[in-house]
């Protein structure tokens, strides 16, 4: 759906259908659990997707961490280091490069940044011990000796890990390190500038835990909530402060604020807290060249929390990812939105969903849903997939969103998939629900005809303020009658978000809907009309059988 129309409207006519209303932007609300779970469940995924796309061209090499913590690694010859969440070797080889004599093991849970740490020109198997580890789930034991390690370097690391998982990570550690051992920390803190911006675009996962948009996440810590994490997992705090640094780049008329939180701990009892550090940054015209105002000769000049991080929660996803969608012997390129945007993309109809997915495997298995009917798809998005579907065996398809970008990609992903006898049969139009003109140019559409024998929405319930506008546009464009074999149906499929079922039924009773069946994945089938629709057989069903998908289907 998109933004309201003031003109010519009814009471019903929908607000700005965003995947996040407006409204909800100051109110604190948090994802779902299924996107909690789904971010927890895949976050290897996403990281190695990150380093897919980036290789080991977007942080920067930590050349200051000598200057940092270059007592640490010269109190020891030969010092052992844990170098805990590598990515692709940022620390790992500054580190080898200013002490050569050192020996690192060297842990990631992205399959992808090991190859890359490996596949580096200074990278030796004598000096690195690089491996794969889900530090929350794998035992540190298994692959580092007990007590063996003086140094673990955590950069930019922990955020990583929700925040229930990190006392797994400090206890993990502790196995390995030894008992006058130091871990070393940088990482995000509280009020940074990419949190504030993260916390406008509604992608908190819980207090202080967000989701980039990328998929990726980040903890901001707080020096109150770091100390007690790792006093809770039996270390001492050492040093620890909450530094800042203010980054301009003119030539974008870009002013960043940046806060990040540096510590160390150990396992012995030490008295010695560092104090905060403050300071900031000038500016050359065009570039970004770090000018101390402290005169610490120890704050560094390279630090990689500035631009290219902003990237990470600000960048501008591209729309030309390119889905192959395949369903019983159809294939279809679907240009849209890639995936891992699915939760923070403001615009819902710029991707593929599951809900489609499903639906136009369940048509395109059962072409009697539709065939030889008039067929609505509300809010169908950029994909259209079944719309497309129920072109191949439909009287007529007639395909409709409210937002504009939407629909200019949905005609060119329809265009470039459909044969022209097919293109003849679909009719792509604007359709904010509840609002007057646009269902009046629907119904002036020749295959109209008194109303559509079925109307398809996919993942269109998803905010409270969208439910009473689309069953009064359903009601408003359904078929009133029925030819005594089939009598006309609402099909509504969706993952669970904000809107409980209770409240859409209700809705829909409101407008003379009757719920007929309902489905819900992982629930035993029944004997209704949407059991009939599923295929024990059916090879595509593994796709979905962890997804929480609903199909409710009503009558009129």
């Amino acid at each position: 759906m998109a933004a309201k129309d003031t003109t010519d409207s009814t009471p019903l006519e929908a607000k700005k259908m965003l995947i996040y209303p407006p409204s909800s932007l100051s109110s604190g609300r948090q994802v779902t659990p299924f996107w909690k779970e789904k971010y927890e469940r895949e976050s290897k995924r996403y990281w190695d997707l990150f380093y897919k796309r980036h290789k080991n061209k977007f942080f920067k090499d930590r050349h200051y961490l000598d200057k940092e913590w270059g007592r640490y690694f010269e109190a020891r010859e030969k010092s052992v280091v844990l170098e805990a969440g590598c990515g692709v070797g940022n620390t790992i080889f500054p580190l080898v490069s200013t002490y050569p004599d050192i020996y690192i093991h060297a842990c990631d849970f992205s399959p992808r940044a090991i190859d890359i740490v490996k596949a580096h020109d200074r990278f030796r198997d004598d000096q690195i011990n690089a491996f794969v580890c889900d530090l929350t789930l794998q035992d540190l034991n298994d692959l580092v000796p007990s007590s063996s390690v003086d140094i673990v370097t955590m950069v930019f690391v922990l955020s990583a890990v929700a925040p229930e998982k990190m006392p797994l990570v400090l206890q993990n550690i502790r196995k390995v390190i030894k008992p006058n051992g130091h871990i070393l920390i940088r990482d995000y803190a509280w009020g940074d500038l990419a949190q504030e911006r993260l916390t406008c675009k509604e992608q908190q996962i819980s207090e202080n835990f967000y989701v980039r948009g990328d998929g990726t996440r980040a903890y901001y810590f707080s020096e109150d909530f770091l100390t007690n994490l790792f006093k809770e997992s039996g270390f001492y705090v050492k040093d620890i402060s909450v530094c800042y640094k203010e980054v301009e780049n003119r030539s974008k008329d870009l002013v960043m604020k940046r806060r990040w939180i540096q510590a160390v701990f150990s396992q012995t009892s030490e008295n010695n807290r560092g104090s905060a550090r403050n300071f900031e940054v000038e500016q050359a015209d065009g570039r970004i060249d770090l000018i101390n105002s402290f005169k610490d000769p120890t704050i560094d000049n390279e630090v990689d929390v500035s631009e290219s991080i902003v990237e990470m929660f600000d960048s501008d996803p591209s729309l030309n990812e390119i889905t192959i969608v395949r369903t019983r012997g159809y294939s279809f390129r679907i240009k849209g939105l890639s995936r891992e945007h699915q939760h923070t993309c403001h615009s819902t109809g710029l991707m593929l969903w599951e809900s489609a997915l499903l639906m136009s495997n369940l048509i395109s298995e059962n072409p009697l849903i539709v065939a030889g009917k008039r067929v609505l798809e509300l809010g169908c998005g950029s994909a259209g997939i079944c719309s497309m579907i129920s072109a191949q065996f439909a009287e007529s398809v007639v395909s409709t969103d409210g937002d504009s970008e939407a629909l200019q990609l949905l005609r060119e992903n329809i265009s470039s998939n459909l044969q022209q006898s097919l293109l003849e049969k679909i009719a792509i139009r604007k359709l904010i629900w509840g609002r007057k003109q646009d269902l009046e140019v629907i119904k002036e559409l020749d295959c109209f005809n008194g109303g559509f024998e079925v109307i398809i929405g996919t993942d269109v319930s998803y905010s409270p303020e969208a439910i009473s506008p689309l069953f009064f546009t359903s009601k408003e464009l359904i078929l009133k009658k029925d030819d005594g074999e089939s009598k006309p149906c609402l099909i509504l499929c969706h993952i669970e978000r904000r809107v409980d079922e209770d409240s859409i039924v209700s809705a829909a009773s409101d407008f003379g809907f009757r719920l007929v069946d309902r489905w819900v994945n992982g629930m035993r089938l029944n004997e209704g009309v949407i059991s009939s629709w599923f295929s024990s057989g059916a090879s595509w069903w593994v796709d979905f059988q962890s997804t929480p998908l609903t199909i409710l289907y009503f009558e009129l």
